[in-house]
């Protein structure tokens, strides 16, 4: 099973043609008696909704001028929201990946309809603010969705300016993140400050850690949860390569390894959003597949789980 394996129905809900004009032309609002919408969840601090499927852009979009690489980036966003996708997260560690965005989103008229998320990675408050003013000049934007303080660098410092920022308007939500298993302590002690919308953290069938502590206590405190490193960086692929998906997984909808793995993480009633990377269209369409259709359920996630322990 490839990974741009989608159903019929899903194909509708991704409609798109080569031509971003025509992939541009679904409009996101239409009803779901006219086509399928993309699952979503409420971010705790507002009950805004967000589709459960984002996308990352460790990597993936760090290309600079390569007019090429644009391209197949440019058909990658253009499908991102044809199909209903709404959260990009980035960072200034990211290379040129905040500059690309901001290119490709304006070119393709998509800014109103996205929720853009980017971080602070540097020391001090006057750098910070330097850094943060850069980021919002390279995505082209008068104000952040959501500015995250990337692995907790000089986090008490940030979250000052980023109070200050979310009174003046210049960001709408405020997070801290973090990649590591090994950094939960510290991260749980930032959350229990409080004065935080949204908490980034890894989390999958691969490094299933946090739902241990961390996404129990994001529930209990009103905290929405984006998940990065949804496929182990790569592992999971790996370890699933030439293995059949389970017959049973076809009940909420299951065409592939990708989803198979996104389904079980956006499963958890604390995940807000899973934003995995991508650069190839293809892997775009499969990723956002997952967020259509049935999710697991308890019992479910659990023989999921069990599933991919055994392969």
């Amino acid at each position: 099973m490839s990974r741009s394996d989608f159903s019929p129905g899903r194909r509708r809900a991704l409609l798109l043609v080569t031509g971003a004009g025509a992939a541009l032309s679904i409009d996101p609002h239409m009803s779901q008696a006219a086509e399928p919408a993309p699952l979503t969840r409420p971010i705790p601090s507002s009950g805004e909704r967000l589709p459960v499927v984002g996308v990352g852009t460790w990597q993936t979009f760090d290309v600079g001028g390569d007019a090429r690489a644009r391209a197949a980036l440019r058909e990658v966003l253009a499908l991102f929201g044809a199909g209903g996708g709404k959260v990009i997260d980035s960072s200034p560690m990211y290379g040129s990946s905040e500059a690309v965005i901001g290119d490709l989103v304006a070119d393709l008229g998509l800014r109103e309809r996205l929720f853009l998320a980017t971080k602070v990675w540097t020391s001090g408050r006057d750098e910070g603010i330097r850094q943060m003013e850069q980021s919002l000049r390279r995505l082209r934007t008068e104000r952040i969705d959501l500015m995250q303080v990337h692995n907790l660098v000089d986090v008490a410092t940030h979250s000052r300016t980023l109070a200050d920022w979310k009174r003046a308007g210049r960001v709408r939500y405020a997070g801290i993140t973090h990649y590591t298993s090994s950094a939960y302590g510290e991260v749980e002690r930032w959350l229990k400050s409080g004065g935080y919308d949204f908490v980034q953290i890894n989390y999958s069938l691969d490094e299933p850690e946090a739902a241990e502590r961390l996404l129990p206590l994001a529930q209990d405190r009103k905290v929405a949860v984006i998940v990065n490193r949804p496929f182990g960086q790569g592992r999971m692929f790996r370890r699933a390569r030439g293995k059949a998906l389970p017959g049973w997984a076809r009940e909420i909808g299951i065409a592939s390894w990708a989803q198979y793995f996104l389904k079980w993480i956006v499963g958890h009633p604390a995940v807000t959003c899973a934003i995995p990377g991508t650069g190839k269209p293809e892997h775009m369409k499969d990723n956002l597949a997952a967020a259509y259709g049935a999710l697991p359920d308890q019992a479910l996630r659990k023989r999921m789980a069990e599933h991919f322990d055994s392969l």
